[in-house]
């Protein structure tokens, strides 16, 4: 849990959901090295670009009725259906449309991937904003003219329905459609762990996925639940503003990097999740609350879930006696014998290795044996 420094690593002790199906392994790499327990779940499926009648169909349609403007959204997006074309033996004939073509790539990525298919763009925005290149194309002038959006798996929210009333006629090309994931079970494994709080953080890379992921919730009867875990315990973490769109419009807060990049996103996990551990001092010592973890004066403690449940209830309000019926309600699993209380704070009493840190109020309960002079708010 240490880096070579001698400093923890900063998502030591919290769990991470992804829920990406493209570069899942990429970005659970990157929360892992730094730390983080990840709980991957793909919320979606990737159709396999070769077998996709959907764009075969419209590809075709496309060569034979040629646009005016096409728009290359995604670098990935764009060689995949390239690939693909070429699989289906068109690829010539569309390299050939699209270089007749008013070609738009959507930055720095995009223009790489068109120009490694032997065509060249006409403008490319620095910015790599979509709302840009729609400013553009209505700055130019759309009307009679033919646009061919290729996109990436996700809507964009009002981009089409711009060109549309500005007189165009759109054809999108939706390269990598999204579908539900075959094996429902992660992802309702996800949902019960989000739903107990279980989770930290979690990590949504597109819209879809976002949509997929509540949908299912809303699906098995968690959706109240879940939201109130996602507004209230979680954090949620979207790679850009259209991802955020979905989880927005049910009142659940995001953060969302500057970049829209796995790598900015880690980064942006890193600096908030820390930033909301609970540190205490309790019995001259300086108790951390992170997640599933505790560190004891830097010092990383392995404490069981039941121990754990106890702790995070005790830490609420530090300093003051917890009866042990609201403790034996915070244990996983419920119950009605109290002994259960006294050992789940026995574990965590060892697992702490302090035990004066949790003191016994006979009669009463257990409390945090908070410093007279420490502020009840410290770390927060």
């Amino acid at each position: 849990m240490r880096d070579d420094d001698g400093t923890h690593e900063p998502l030591a002790g919290f769990t991470v959901g992804v829920t990406a199906a493209r570069r899942a392994e990429e970005l659970g790499a990157l929360l892992s090295r730094r730390g983080a327990a990840v709980l991957h779940a793909p919320a979606l499926r990737i159709v396999h670009l070769p077998d996709d009648g959907e764009l075969l169909a419209a590809t075709r349609e496309l060569i034979d009725h040629a646009p005016d403007v096409a728009v290359a959204t995604t670098a990935v997006g764009f060689r995949g259906w390239i690939e693909a074309a070429d699989g289906w033996g068109i690829g010539d004939a569309l390299l050939e449309t699209l270089r007749g073509a008013e070609l738009l790539a959507r930055g720095p990525k995009v223009r790489g991937a068109v120009r490694a298919a032997g065509l060249t763009e006409a403008w490319s925005p620095g910015s790599e904003s979509m709302a840009e290149v729609l400013d553009r194309l209505l700055t130019e002038g759309v009307a009679g003219r033919r646009v061919a959006l290729q996109l990436h798996g996700e809507p964009l929210p009002g981009f089409v329905e711009s060109l549309t009333a500005a007189g165009a006629d759109v054809v999108v090309l939706p390269v990598y459609r999204w579908m539900p994931p075959r094996d429902l079970a992660p992802l309702d494994r996800m949902l019960d762990v989000t739903a107990a709080r279980g989770l930290d953080a979690i990590t949504f890379t597109s819209a879809p996925a976002a949509a997929s992921f509540l949908s299912r919730a809303e699906t098995r009867g968690l959706l109240p639940e879940i939201l109130g875990a996602l507004r209230e315990d979680v954090l949620v973490a979207c790679v850009g503003p259209v991802t955020a769109q979905p989880l927005q419009a049910r009142g659940v807060a995001t953060v969302q990097p500057e970049r829209f990049r796995l790598g900015p996103l880690v980064q942006l996990v890193c600096a908030q999740l820390p930033a909301s551990a609970r540190i205490l001092p309790v019995a001259g010592h300086r108790v951390e609350i992170r997640g599933h973890a505790v560190l004891v004066d830097d010092e990383p403690r392995a404490v069981p879930p039941a121990a754990l449940a106890l702790l995070h209830t005790l830490a609420r309000r530090p300093g003051w006696v917890v009866a042990r019926a609201d403790l034996l309600r915070a244990l996983p699993g419920g119950g009605t014998d109290e002994h259960a209380v006294e050992t789940a704070v026995a574990r965590l009493r060892s697992a702490l290795g302090a035990p004066r840190l949790i003191q016994t109020v006979v009669k009463r309960g257990y409390r945090l044996a908070l410093d007279p002079s420490g502020d009840a708010d410290a770390g927060r």
